[in-house]
Protein backbone atom coordinates (compact mmCIF):
# COMPACT_ATOMS: atom_id res chain seq x y z
CA UNK A 1 0.00 0.00 0.00
CA UNK A 2 0.99 3.37 -0.94
CA UNK A 3 1.49 6.42 1.45
CA UNK A 4 -1.75 8.04 0.33
CA UNK A 5 -3.48 5.10 1.47
CA UNK A 6 -1.93 4.49 4.58
CA UNK A 7 -2.83 7.79 5.63
CA UNK A 8 -6.17 8.07 4.21
CA UNK A 9 -6.78 4.46 6.19
CA UNK A 10 -5.12 6.55 9.08
CA UNK A 11 -7.80 9.08 8.60
CA UNK A 12 -11.09 7.01 8.31
CA UNK A 13 -10.01 5.19 11.72
CA UNK A 14 -9.34 7.95 13.08
CA UNK A 15 -9.98 7.87 16.68
CA UNK A 16 -12.20 10.59 19.23
CA UNK A 17 -11.53 11.51 22.61
CA UNK A 18 -13.54 8.79 23.92
CA UNK A 19 -10.93 5.57 21.46
CA UNK A 20 -13.67 5.38 19.16
CA UNK A 21 -13.05 4.71 15.63
CA UNK A 22 -15.37 6.49 13.25
CA UNK A 23 -15.80 3.54 10.96
CA UNK A 24 -16.49 1.11 13.92
CA UNK A 25 -19.57 3.80 15.51
CA UNK A 26 -20.74 4.07 11.91
CA UNK A 27 -21.11 0.15 11.50
CA UNK A 28 -22.41 0.36 15.59
CA UNK A 29 -25.29 2.62 14.31
CA UNK A 30 -26.12 1.04 11.30
CA UNK A 31 -27.28 -2.12 13.40
CA UNK A 32 -28.48 -0.11 16.23
CA UNK A 33 -30.94 0.93 13.40
CA UNK A 34 -31.57 -2.42 12.12
CA UNK A 35 -31.74 -4.29 15.69
CA UNK A 36 -34.02 -1.56 17.82
CA UNK A 37 -36.97 -3.74 18.28
CA UNK A 38 -39.53 -0.91 19.00
CA UNK A 39 -40.34 2.12 17.26
CA UNK A 40 -38.85 5.52 18.02
CA UNK A 41 -39.37 8.97 18.65
CA UNK A 42 -36.28 10.42 16.76
CA UNK A 43 -37.82 13.75 16.89
CA UNK A 44 -35.09 16.73 18.26
CA UNK A 45 -32.88 13.90 18.78
CA UNK A 46 -29.60 13.24 16.96
CA UNK A 47 -31.15 9.68 15.23
CA UNK A 48 -26.77 8.78 15.27
CA UNK A 49 -26.95 8.72 18.51
CA UNK A 50 -29.80 6.92 19.53
CA UNK A 51 -29.23 4.08 17.06
CA UNK A 52 -25.27 3.81 18.78
CA UNK A 53 -27.35 3.88 22.02
CA UNK A 54 -29.75 0.91 20.44
CA UNK A 55 -26.52 -0.95 19.54
CA UNK A 56 -25.04 -0.77 23.84
CA UNK A 57 -28.61 -1.67 24.57
CA UNK A 58 -29.56 -4.42 22.51
CA UNK A 59 -26.40 -5.68 21.23
CA UNK A 60 -24.09 -5.37 23.65
CA UNK A 61 -25.24 -4.59 27.21
CA UNK A 62 -28.44 -6.96 27.47
CA UNK A 63 -30.90 -4.64 29.16
CA UNK A 64 -33.77 -6.35 27.60
CA UNK A 65 -32.59 -9.36 29.50
CA UNK A 66 -33.54 -7.78 32.84
CA UNK A 67 -35.59 -4.51 31.81
CA UNK A 68 -38.22 -6.76 29.75
CA UNK A 69 -40.30 -9.49 31.35
CA UNK A 70 -40.84 -11.70 29.55
CA UNK A 71 -37.40 -10.95 27.48
CA UNK A 72 -38.60 -12.61 23.89
CA UNK A 73 -41.43 -12.52 22.44
CA UNK A 74 -43.89 -15.59 21.97
CA UNK A 75 -41.97 -18.28 18.90
CA UNK A 76 -38.93 -15.71 19.57
CA UNK A 77 -36.60 -17.03 22.26
CA UNK A 78 -33.85 -17.52 21.08
CA UNK A 79 -32.97 -20.00 23.82
CA UNK A 80 -35.80 -22.68 22.42
CA UNK A 81 -34.08 -22.66 19.05
CA UNK A 82 -36.50 -19.99 17.44
CA UNK A 83 -35.38 -16.81 15.70
CA UNK A 84 -34.67 -14.04 18.41
CA UNK A 85 -37.16 -11.45 18.87
CA UNK A 86 -37.68 -9.14 21.61
CA UNK A 87 -40.91 -8.78 23.72
CA UNK A 88 -41.62 -5.15 21.96
CA UNK A 89 -45.09 -4.97 24.08
CA UNK A 90 -43.36 -4.91 27.11
CA UNK A 91 -39.88 -3.70 26.11
CA UNK A 92 -37.94 -1.98 29.11
CA UNK A 93 -40.73 -1.96 31.35
CA UNK A 94 -39.14 -3.80 34.05
CA UNK A 95 -41.23 -6.66 35.63
CA UNK A 96 -38.08 -9.68 36.11
CA UNK A 97 -38.17 -11.10 39.55
CA UNK A 98 -34.33 -11.23 41.05
CA UNK A 99 -34.94 -13.21 44.36
CA UNK A 100 -36.62 -10.47 46.50
CA UNK A 101 -35.32 -7.89 43.82
CA UNK A 102 -37.64 -6.68 40.88
CA UNK A 103 -36.04 -5.11 37.99
CA UNK A 104 -37.45 -0.97 36.90
CA UNK A 105 -39.00 0.08 34.02
CA UNK A 106 -36.79 2.18 32.61
CA UNK A 107 -39.11 3.79 29.61
CA UNK A 108 -39.63 7.42 29.20
CA UNK A 109 -42.14 8.91 31.70
CA UNK A 110 -44.33 11.87 30.45
CA UNK A 111 -41.40 14.04 30.21
CA UNK A 112 -39.37 12.11 28.32
CA UNK A 113 -36.70 11.07 31.38
CA UNK A 114 -36.16 7.56 31.06
CA UNK A 115 -37.08 5.99 34.13
CA UNK A 116 -37.75 9.36 35.35
CA UNK A 117 -34.21 10.08 36.03
CA UNK A 118 -32.42 13.42 34.60
CA UNK A 119 -29.33 12.19 32.61
CA UNK A 120 -26.95 13.58 35.79
CA UNK A 121 -28.79 10.93 37.70
CA UNK A 122 -29.24 8.24 35.40
CA UNK A 123 -25.22 8.69 34.97
CA UNK A 124 -25.16 8.52 38.93
CA UNK A 125 -27.37 5.17 38.54
CA UNK A 126 -24.97 3.29 36.27
CA UNK A 127 -21.79 4.82 37.62
CA UNK A 128 -22.32 4.53 41.34
CA UNK A 129 -25.78 2.16 41.56
CA UNK A 130 -27.75 5.08 42.99
CA UNK A 131 -31.42 3.77 43.78
CA UNK A 132 -33.00 7.32 43.84
CA UNK A 133 -36.16 4.77 45.31
CA UNK A 134 -34.38 3.34 48.05
CA UNK A 135 -36.03 0.19 47.09
CA UNK A 136 -33.05 -1.87 49.16
CA UNK A 137 -33.20 0.85 52.40
CA UNK A 138 -31.48 4.17 52.11
CA UNK A 139 -27.47 4.40 51.30
CA UNK A 140 -28.06 0.69 50.01
CA UNK A 141 -26.78 0.50 46.18
CA UNK A 142 -28.61 -1.46 43.21
CA UNK A 143 -28.17 -5.20 44.31
CA UNK A 144 -28.56 -6.80 41.26
CA UNK A 145 -28.12 -4.06 38.05
CA UNK A 146 -24.56 -4.89 36.94
CA UNK A 147 -23.46 -1.15 37.35
CA UNK A 148 -20.12 -2.14 38.72
CA UNK A 149 -19.53 -3.66 35.05
CA UNK A 150 -21.25 -0.84 33.28
CA UNK A 151 -19.45 1.85 35.06
CA UNK A 152 -16.48 1.66 33.11
CA UNK A 153 -18.58 2.82 30.35
CA UNK A 154 -17.30 6.23 28.15
CA UNK A 155 -19.28 9.24 29.22
CA UNK A 156 -20.09 8.86 25.33
CA UNK A 157 -21.60 5.46 25.63
CA UNK A 158 -23.96 6.38 28.70
CA UNK A 159 -24.78 9.50 26.97
CA UNK A 160 -25.95 7.43 23.62
CA UNK A 161 -27.82 4.62 26.02
CA UNK A 162 -29.74 8.03 27.38
CA UNK A 163 -30.56 9.44 24.06
CA UNK A 164 -31.37 6.16 23.21
CA UNK A 165 -33.91 5.43 26.24
CA UNK A 166 -35.29 8.65 25.72
CA UNK A 167 -36.71 7.90 22.05
CA UNK A 168 -38.58 4.41 23.19
CA UNK A 169 -42.38 4.83 23.73
CA UNK A 170 -43.28 5.17 27.53
CA UNK A 171 -44.50 1.70 29.03
CA UNK A 172 -46.90 2.40 32.57
CA UNK A 173 -46.51 0.84 35.51
CA UNK A 174 -43.46 -0.22 37.74
CA UNK A 175 -43.20 -3.17 39.11
CA UNK A 176 -39.41 -2.89 40.31
CA UNK A 177 -40.46 0.42 42.85
CA UNK A 178 -44.07 -0.37 44.19
CA UNK A 179 -44.53 -3.94 43.17
CA UNK A 180 -47.89 -4.24 45.09
CA UNK A 181 -48.88 -0.78 44.06
CA UNK A 182 -51.30 0.20 41.53
CA UNK A 183 -49.50 1.23 38.83
CA UNK A 184 -48.83 5.10 38.37
CA UNK A 185 -50.03 6.82 34.97
CA UNK A 186 -46.33 7.41 34.32
CA UNK A 187 -46.92 7.99 30.49
CA UNK A 188 -49.82 11.01 30.89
Amino acid sequence: MGLAGILTTARLIQADDDGHSKQDDKSKIRIGAQIAPVKLNLAHKDAEEVYLGSYIVNAVAGCNDCHTNPAYATGGDPYKGEPKAFNAAKYLAGGATFGPFTSRNITPDSTGKPAGLTYSDFVQVIRHGTDFDHVHGPNVPLQVMPWPVYQSMTDSDLHAIYTYLTAIPCLEGDPGVHPTAPPPYRCK
